[in-house]
């Protein structure tokens, strides 16, 4: 199983996310690239130092989590609701700035997220409840992954 916490996992999603360009075509979905890169730079803030309020429901906090996590089957497309709060193009989070300071940013955000002290308490994920820290690790694989096949990456 892929995972931040696996420097070649890293370094494999650090590699993709060179290859993104502002004007790279979308697969699915309504995010620019440079919005996408802003999506993801919140979503690791929210694992940190901008969390979000836990709003998952027991089937979120179980079944669905699991699924998201450790089936082996790629995230759906174009299917998920992202929080206003990470939603670039409904107006929330960051908005692009310089495309190049903004990758930049995003690599440092994964850098601090990466090394972050696993054994203290993470918050909980909004839509997944309570996470450790190899499942947050986990997470911000899966949805680096995600948005980067979002772009063709």
């Amino acid at each position: 199983m892929k995972t931040l916490a696996q420097r070649h996992d890293m370094d494999e999603v650090l590699s993709r996310l060179a290859n993104v360009r502002p004007d790279s075509p979308r697969q699915w979905g309504h995010m620019s690239a440079p919005q996408m890169i802003c999506h993801l730079s919140d979503a690791f803030r929210m694992a940190g130092e901008k969390p979000l309020p836990d709003d998952s429901t027991l089937a979120q906090r179980t079944l669905i989590k699991w699924m998201a996590l450790y089936a082996p089957l790629p995230w759906p497309t174009g299917k998920l609701v992202t929080r206003p709060e990470i939603d670039q193009v409904r107006g929330g989070g960051c908005s692009p700035g310089v495309f190049a300071d903004d990758v930049a940013r995003l690599v440092t955000l994964v850098d601090q997220f990466t090394t972050r002290d696993r054994r203290t308490g993470w918050p909980a994920h909004p839509f997944f409840g309570a996470m450790s820290s190899s499942a947050w690790l986990r997470w911000g694989y899966l949805h680096m992954d995600h948005h980067l096949r979002q772009f063709g990456v």
